[in-house]
C-alpha cells in the first residue's frame, strides 16, 4: 500500500514548522547566553535485539529496527510461510545530530544491521536512513505546566526497490519536574508509528504507545529513567496471509544515562521488554561522539 505523494512532505513541513515555532520562542535573552557553536556530535547507538515468531521489531523508537525487518519480511515473503520466523538483529544507527538550542534538536544519517532468521547471520549492511527533529514545544521552567516535547523522525529502509518501506514516527512527552534543577519527576507520552510498504500486496498496521514513568538524577549524574506502557499494533499481512499478528500488550523501558554538569548525554544504556504476546528483549548501548559538547 502506498502513502498519496504529500503525505510524508506534509508532515515534515508540519514537522519543520514545530521546530522554528519552539526556537522562535526563545527569548533575546537566552541567546545572547547561548554558546556561539551548538552541540555536534553521532549520537551512536548499538542494538541487539531476540524477538519472537510472528511479529516484527516495535518499541519504544525503533524506526530503524523495523525497517529491516519489514522490508525483509516483505522481499522474502513467498519465503517466511505463515508468518515470521524468530528473529536475531544487531542494528547501528549512526544519525549525526546538530543541539540547535536547548529546545530544539535536528539529527540525520543511516542504520546498519544484521539479522539472523534461524538460518545464520546475514552479513552487515546499510539498511535505512532517517532524518528527525526533537522540539521542546514548552519548558516547565520551575512552574505548573510540564515540559512538552515532540520528536518525529522519518525512516526510509534501503535500497530503493519493491518491499521497501517508510514510516513516520511520533512521540509527544509530557514532562514534569519535581524540583528547580529537574533533576526527579514523571513522565507521560504517547508514541504513534505509521508504516508503509512499496507493494500493493502487503500492509503493516499503525503501532501505537501510551505509556507513563519517572527519572532520577543523582548529584554524581547518573540518571535513571523508567517507563512502563501499552503498545497495540495493528498486524502486517502479505498477499492476504498474516505475516504478524495484531496484538495489545505491556511494555517496559529502562534507562540509565551518564550526564555531564551540563545534562549533556555522555554514555547510556537502555533494556526493553516488549510483550508481542511473547517477550522481545532489546538492549541499546548509547556512546555519543562529540565534534562540539558546550
Amino acid at each position: 500500500m502506498r502513502a498519496s505523494a504529500t503525505t510524508f512532505p506534509t508532515g515534515l513541513l508540519c514537522l519543520v514548522m514545530s521546530a522554528i515555532a519552539a526556537f522562535a520562542a526563545d527569548t533575546d535573552e537566552d541567546a545572547a547566553a547561548k554558546p556561539a557553536v551548538p552541540n555536534i556530535y553521532l549520537d551512536l547507538r548499538t542494538i541487539y535485539a531476540a524477538i519472537p515468531a510472528g511479529t516484527l521489531g516495535l518499541g519504544f523508537g525503533n524506526t530503524s529496527l523495523s525497517a529491516a525487518l519489514e522490508a525483509l519480511a516483505a522481499r522474502r515473503g513467498g519465503a517466511l510461510g505463515n508468518g515470521l520466523p524468530a528473529a536475531k538483529s544487531i542494528a547501528v544507527d549512526l544519525p549525526l545530530t546538530v543541539d540547535v538550542s536547548d529546545r530544539v534538536s535536528l539529527y540525520g544519517g543511516v542504520s546498519g544491521s544484521a539479522i539472523d532468521l534461524g538460518g545464520g547471520w546475514s552479513s552487515f549492511d546499510i539498511t535505512s536512513w532517517n532524518i528527525g527533529v526533537q522540539a521542546d514545544l514548552y519548558q516547565q521552567n520551575g512552574g505548573t505546566i510540564p515540559t512538552i516535547t515532540l520528536q518525529s523522525t522519518l525512516t526510509q529502509s534501503v535500497p530503493n526497490e519493491p518491499g521497501m518501506t517508510t514510516s513516520f514516527n511520533d512521540i509527544l512527552e509530557f514532562d514534569y519536574a519535581l524540583d528547580e534543577d529537574e533533576t526527579r519527576g514523571w513522565l507521560a507520552g504517547v508514541q504513534y508509528t505509521h508504516t508503509d510498504i512499496a507493494s500493493q500486496f502487503a500492509s503493516i498496521r499503525p503501532n501505537t504507545i501510551l505509556y507513563a514513568g519517572g527519572y532520577y538524577q543523582w548529584p554524581s549524574n547518573w540518571k535513571f529513567t523508567g517507563r512502563l506502557g501499552m503498545q497495540s499494533f495493528g498486524g502486517a499481512q502479505l498477499g492476504g496471509r498474516t505475516l504478524a499478528q495484531s496484538f495489545t500488550q505491556p511494555i517496559l523501558r529502562l534507562d540509565l544515562d551518564r550526564m555531564d554538569d551540563n545534562d549533556n548525554r555522555l554514555f547510556g544504556i537502555t533494556a526493553q521488554i516488549a510483550w508481542m504476546p511473547k517477550a522481545s528483549y532489546q538492549v541499546t548501548l548509547r556512546t555519543p561522539l562529540y565534534a562540539v559538547r558546550n
